[in-house]
């Protein structure tokens, strides 16, 4: 039996896939199956174990393929020997063991001072909405709270009189976070606003028929105000996150106290803002140093 032939009728017409994508797991799969003559002197997908997929892994390492392109070869692997699982021909899945290859972490730029800026002009503090998503920005990069946290705000995680904010984060930890002037009293004119709804919630932020914020309304939120002032692709809240880390940074806070301010439970995850800060030092200090300029002739 032609076991990739009924494999990929079965993507096409059980599961619908894309005529491109059959096209890539077609040529994957003859990849693997050349790689198998040449290297073991057989085309017999019932006699592959892991050792033989890891010599194929060897091989696109020696050709200097990138762990994305390899691990999108993998996983045809993983579905088309799932498949001959299903139909009983084989009885061990040789990919069951398999991890994917480790991916760098694609570092994301911060929104820049000239975009906050730019942003304040299309605020409208005017109506309940328009001063809730104000406030929500305004938090998100004065405190560096993750979105999550900003959700889980209660109206007794603030302390107007200490001028501080009480932040629940990962692993259930509590943090205090202090708060700019310009937040309190963008604080206080929202929950005058808030006092006017009708609510089923105790929680900070609310949409205006009274009920608890969600994810995707503060992604929204971040997302569509931003796209007046940035060129950036992906315009998520964990970019004022970023911000006010870089930002902090900038200005020469101790990286420890913005470990503290972030939440984070170690300093290597706070380091991360620092190596794309350098980067942007780097640049400024080889565009400027008298010995990188290149001298006139």
């Amino acid at each position: 039996m032609d076991y990739t032939t009924a494999f990929l009728d079965y993507l096409q017409l059980e599961k619908k896939y894309a005529r491109h994508t059959l096209t890539s797991y077609a040529s994957d799969l003859n990849q693997f199956q050349s790689f198998l003559l040449e290297k073991y002197d057989t085309g017999d997908f019932m006699e592959v174990n892991y050792p033989m997929i890891r010599q194929w892994i060897v091989s696109f390492v020696d050709k200097e393929l990138t762990n994305k392109t390899i691990n999108r070869k993998l996983s045809t692997l993983k579905t088309f020997f799932k498949f001959l699982l299903k139909v009983k021909a084989i009885e061990v899945n040789p990919m069951l063991q398999h991890k994917s290859l480790k991916l760098p972490k694609r570092e994301q730029e911060a929104f820049s001072l000239l975009e906050l800026e730019k942003l304040s002009a299309y605020f409208e503090d005017s109506s309940f909405e328009g001063l809730r998503d104000h406030l929500m920005i305004e938090m998100l990069y004065s405190t560096g709270m993750r979105r999550q946290e900003l959700i889980d705000l209660t109206l007794s995680s603030i302390d107007l009189e200490q001028n501080q904010l009480k932040v629940l984060g990962k692993r259930n930890k509590e943090r205090l976070l202090p708060l700019l002037n310009s937040t309190l009293i963008l604080i206080r004119d929202y929950l005058e606003e808030r006092k006017g709804l009708a609510l089923d919630t105790d929680k900070l932020f609310v949409t205006k028929s009274g009920k608890a914020i969600y994810p995707n309304l503060v992604y929204r939120t971040v997302n569509s105000y931003f796209k007046k002032v940035s060129t950036k692709q992906k315009l998520s809240p964990h970019l004022l996150r970023h911000a006010f880390a870089s930002h902090l940074l900038d200005k020469g806070a101790e990286i420890t106290a913005i470990k503290e301010l972030l939440g984070h439970s170690s300093l290597a995850s706070t380091e991360v803002y620092t190596h794309s800060n350098f980067k942007e030092l780097s640049k400024v200090h080889a565009a400027a140093h008298p010995r990188s300029l290149k001298k006139e002739d």
